[in-house]
């Protein structure tokens, strides 16, 4: 296996589930995307949702939910978010929610970390044609995630309108710039030190752990989090203080660990955040209390969902 395929593991990289149901969807192109953000009247049908006289966030956001619950697709729209924003560069402003994963087959699309996203992608994009035509990809997909994360129980994070989609795929960063999941906290901190983010976002936006799974394939580790891979929930940090994790590694030779029963598995940049005296106050904290972890967590990604962006509006 090649190091850049053993190295790409870590967030959301391989955080969703693997549906068969996707072989019936089309996977769009850059010839369909609209030129503006703001929804505006729409009276075209839905796959989820039926017909829409005029389309607003709500009737997006109820579409949503239903194709989260009956696709149970919640992690990888997580993920689809994430990894949208998680280019950002705070130093020169590059990067950041830009729907950059929109051309197909080029530039961000192509990147190692987000393998498997096509998926994604494929699942939403009859309800961005349908009921969300007018918004950006950027917008959309965080949208999709916010209500992913609420759907399989987490809390609610505050929606904004404006992020503007990357024009060509020539506005794609370098590879290189999303955590990867055999590193440890001095890795972290590079990755989302250059985002403008913190020690205590850094542990926060982790817990999104959670929910999700390693898919071998995509990242080279495989295996849950947790027990309940659909259910946002504190496990995550409960779980990482309370097992004991044995070294070991998966199915293609990467390393990773796995709890006593062999059925959940945390990766070594998941350790690093207790075995790092400035990052391990933080999970003690959420371990012990779901509701601070809940509107840390919502603050968190919502500051992440919106690096890069200007200007944004209520929703």
């Amino acid at each position: 296996m090649m190091k850049s395929e053993r190295t790409i593991g870590l967030f959301f990289l391989c955080a969703a589930f693997a549906l068969s149901e996707v072989a019936s969807f089309n996977v769009f192109s850059s010839s369909n995307i609209g030129p503006g953000f703001l929804l505006k009247k729409c009276s075209t049908t839905s796959l989820y949702g039926g017909a829409a006289s005029e389309t607003g966030v709500d009737s997006v956001r109820e579409a949503l939910a239903k194709l989260v619950r009956d696709k149970q697709c919640g992690p990888i729209l997580v993920r689809l978010a994430w990894h949208d924003a998680g280019t950002f560069c705070k130093a020169d402003g590059s990067g950041g929610a830009r729907g950059c994963m929109r051309f197909e087959g080029e530039g961000e699309a192509k990147f190692g970390a987000n393998n498997g996203l096509d998926i994604a992608r494929s699942l939403v994009q009859p309800i961005k044609e349908s009921l969300a035509q007018h918004m950006s990809y950027a917008d959309f997909w965080a949208l999709s995630s916010i209500v992913a994360i609420k759907e399989m129980g987490g809390p609610d994070v505050k929606f904004r309108l404006g992020r503007k989609d990357a024009k060509t795929v020539k506005e794609s960063v370098e590879e290189g710039r999303h955590p990867d999941g055999d590193k440890g906290s001095d890795h972290l901190r590079d990755v989302f030190y250059r985002m403008g983010l913190t020690d205590k976002d850094i542990v926060v936006l982790s817990g999104a752990h959670t929910i999700g799974k390693c898919h071998v394939e995509r990242s080279g580790f495989e295996g849950p989090w947790t027990a309940d891979p659909l259910k946002f929930d504190n496990s995550y940090f409960v779980d990482m203080l309370g097992k004991k994790w044995e070294e070991t590694t998966s199915s293609v030779g990467n390393p990773q660990f796995k709890d006593a029963s062999g059925s959940t598995m945390m990766l070594i940049s998941d350790l690093a955040l207790m075995k790092d005296p400035k990052l391990r106050p933080y999970v003690e904290k959420y371990a012990t209390d779901e509701k601070v972890f809940f509107d840390d967590f919502a603050i968190a990604y919502q500051k992440l969902i919106e690096l890069g962006a200007k200007d944004l509006q209520e929703a």
